[in-house]
């Protein structure tokens, strides 16, 4: 069961509405996506993408005005607060353009055609986007936001829909000829480098050369990369991870332990809720943009629970529960799957929830006060607008120093200070919750309970098997929801309706949390669920000439089919993809997963070694690609403490280089009954359950005993 929350915006405005009928209701109205749906009563005649909007462009011969954003946007809020409610403003809008609202997370596929051309029109992009096309679905004026009064050296939104439609009206042809040429150069644009999968993939020294630029360009002081706005970097960090425990790089690992600690101390952290905000606006990680999305906290929590393996730092386990704990008690749905995010905004208040008064801090705590101030920087004159942002800036070990406490009851009286002020808290109004399921970013929560599951079961037993219940319920319930008869997926899951078409993210990130969450159960329902997905997008989302489209062989046509290889916030469908393939091959053998990622790596040659944090994943997936991995097969009942000590040398420790396999055999057979290649003729020694490490399917001698299994993997563990 989920925890209960305190009523969410969201929530209180729809109570409003429902006793006071809105002025106005438009076509949105009967869509799931929380962002369409707080735009349902603009005065604004909007209308979701669909064959239907853009026929009505056509039949009335208007341009479109495409507004794209997403339900935890802040400038998005504003944007419709100061232009789409404006009565003046949506008359002149409706009467000239035909209005198109798109939740970017319910379609990355339009988002991303739309954002490239609005990149080309004006050298950068963002959210709320706003484009005009022609009625063909051509881009050919765009921008970001737009004011509802000049300021900023940017014009009014309402001065910039004066002159569109004015320059329709006197200027047509020129602007569908420029719509003309910028689909053209998307086009372009999307297809560039297409022949470079006949290529061979690069070998292992692209990755040393592109772990070195990461290292080098490590901020050790703040610890991070680049300035402000500074952003996480999950992928990046569990490449510095990968290359420490792969290849005994010591200075891969010291980087990441510092990345790592400083964002745990820093305000993007919430330190009373245990979940991350979405990114710094500072150098230092002190004041956050409060939005907290689903991706960034799976792709956390799953890398702090890494480096704790990798280090045995109990402070980063900690941080890596606290993230699932937070996504357990304020992102789980109903049915067991995950929420895309929480509001930046609470009441209109960037961060009201989370930021505090020197007073209230007193009032709540009492003689606690003075110690929690000391370890959170807490201040009568605050460090954000008057309140304070909680960050951490004195240990439990200076504390103790400075009070004269031992750091035992240093640490426990923190922890009963930030339980009351979580408490507390959870009474004040609470940011609204995008309650949409999307398939990839469940997946990227599969994937992390799944890990956490695997890598906890020795130490924490009882919180290892919640992990496991969370991350099957929760695949149970996407596979449910978002998975068709014949296999497809659709993107996004709210209110028991499944919307927009599964996209290559959708299928790559759901089948790698699939094959995260076989290793932490030896289920083959999920080997088989991953296997099958991974078939469905080499037939419909491989491109031939090498790599991947972003959208299927027989997706809706746009202006052009999207294909970006870029991993932003959340890894790209491409390298997703291309690590799953890599994975499967090891698990079966087959040399077609194998052939289809190495030409999607081939492809990336040049932007690999010079891009490296823009490209993070698909380093991971070139140095699995490159390493000697070593396939574990164990056979035997798995729940006896034999077969438990083998599963705990193969699968209890982050081994970034290996894939494990395990199944029982049953009564009367000599072999399992298996899905899995690897696992298949294997067979027991003396009886007795039975481990076999391997390397593109040729074995070592079987082993019974797990020091044994300890020798031969180390052996096979050494750098290719």
């Amino acid at each position: 069961m989920t925890e209960p929350r305190a009523p969410t915006e969201a929530a209180t405005e729809a109570a409003g509405k429902a006793a006071v009928p809105p002025r106005h209701t438009n076509r949105l109205a009967t869509e799931t996506s929380p962002y369409l749906l707080q735009h349902a009563h603009n005065p604004v005649d909007w209308s979701p993408w669909g064959p239907d909007a853009l026929a009505r462009a056509k039949l009335l011969d208007r341009p479109i005005f495409l507004s794209i954003g997403y339900a935890a946007c802040h400038w998005c809020h504003v944007m419709e607060r100061e232009s789409f409610e404006d009565e003046a403003t949506a008359a002149f809008l409706n009467a000239q353009f035909v209005p198109i609202k798109v939740d970017r997370e319910e379609r990355p596929d339009l988002d991303q055609v739309y954002m490239a051309a609005v990149q080309a029109m004006t050298g950068g992009g963002g959210w709320p986007m706003s484009v005009f096309l022609t009625p063909e679905g051509r881009p050919f004026y765009g921008g970001t936001y737009f004011p509802d009064r000049p300021s900023h050296g940017l014009p009014s939104f309402r001065q910039v829909l004066e002159t569109i439609a004015r320059a329709w009206r006197e200027q047509r042809g020129e602007l569908e000829s420029a719509g003309l040429r910028l689909a053209s150069a998307l086009d372009q644009a999307a297809r560039a480098g297409e022949d470079a999968g006949r290529n061979a993939a690069p070998g292992p020294e692209l990755v040393e050369e592109a772990v070195a630029t990461v290292i080098g360009a490590f901020d050790s002081t703040t610890g991070g990369w680049g300035t402000a706005p500074k952003f996480p970097q999950p992928m990046t960090i569990e490449l510095l991870l990968q290359r420490a425990v792969g290849a005994r790089d010591a200075a891969a690992l010291s980087v990441a332990r510092r990345a790592l600690e400083a964002m745990a101390a820093g305000g993007i952290r919430d330190q009373l809720g245990g979940g991350f905000h979405r990114y710094a606006t500072d150098a230092r990680w002190l004041v956050p943009h409060f939005e907290q999305m689903l991706y960034d906290n799976a792709q956390l929590a799953r890398v702090y629970l890494l480096a704790w393996s990798a280090t045995g730092d109990p402070e980063l386990r900690d941080v890596g529960i606290g993230v699932l704990e937070f996504m357990l008690r304020d992102l789980r749905r109903d049915d067991g799957t995950f929420a895309s995010s929480l509001d930046a905004d609470t009441d209109g208040v960037e961060g009201g929830t989370f930021t505090w008064h020197a007073s209230e801090i007193r009032d709540v705590l009492g003689e606690g006060a003075d110690l929690f101030a000391g370890a959170y920087g807490v201040t009568d004159a605050g460090n954000w607008e008057g309140r304070t942002i909680l960050s951490r800036v004195r240990t439990d070990a200076e504390l103790a120093r400075s009070t004269g406490l031992a750091a035992g009851p240093v640490h426990d009286r923190l922890a009963r200070s930030r339980e009351r002020l979580l408490e507390v808290r959870t009474e004040r109004s609470q940011p609204a919750r995008d309650d949409k399921a999307l398939a990839a970013w469940n997946g990227l929560a599969i994937a992390a309970f799944s890990d956490a599951a695997r890598l906890l079961r020795q130490s924490d037993p009882i919180r290892a098997e919640r992990y496991r219940a969370a991350a099957e319920r929760c695949a149970e319930a996407i596979l449910a929801g978002l998975r068709d008869a014949n296999g497809r997926l659709r993107r996004s899951w709210k209110d028991g309706r499944a919307s927009g078409p599964g996209v290559l993210e959708d299928y790559a990130g759901l089948a790698d949390g699939l094959l995260g969450l076989y290793e932490a159960t030896f289920d083959e329902r999920w080997f088989g669920a991953a296997r099958e997905l991974a078939d469905t997008l080499l037939d419909h989302f491989a491109d031939p000439s090498g790599g991947f489209f972003d959208t299927a062989d027989d997706h809706e046509r746009l202006v052009t089919r999207p294909r970006d290889p870029q991993d932003n916030a959340t890894p790209s469908g491409g390298s997703a993809a291309t690590h799953v393939l890599l994975q499967l091959s090891a698990l079966t053998g087959d040399d077609r997963y194998r052939v289809a990622a190495e030409r999607a790596l081939a492809g990336l040659r040049e932007v690999l070694a010079q891009y490296p944090t823009a490209f993070a994943r698909w380093l991971l997936a070139l140095d699995l690609a490159n390493a000697a991995v070593a396939e574990v097969a164990i056979v035997g009942p798995l729940d006896e403490p034999a077969a438990r000590a083998l599963l705990a040398e193969a699968s209890g420790s982050y081994a970034p280089y290996r894939v494990v396999a395990a199944a029982p055999i049953p009564a009367g057979r000599e072999t399992p009954a298996t899905a899995v290649p690897l696992l298949e003729d294997r067979t027991l020694r003396a009886s007795r359950p039975t481990a076999y490490v391997c390397r593109s399917f040729a074995c070592q001698a079987p082993v019974t005993d797990p020091e044994a299994l300890r020798e031969q993997l180390a052996a096979q563990a050494a750098p290719a």
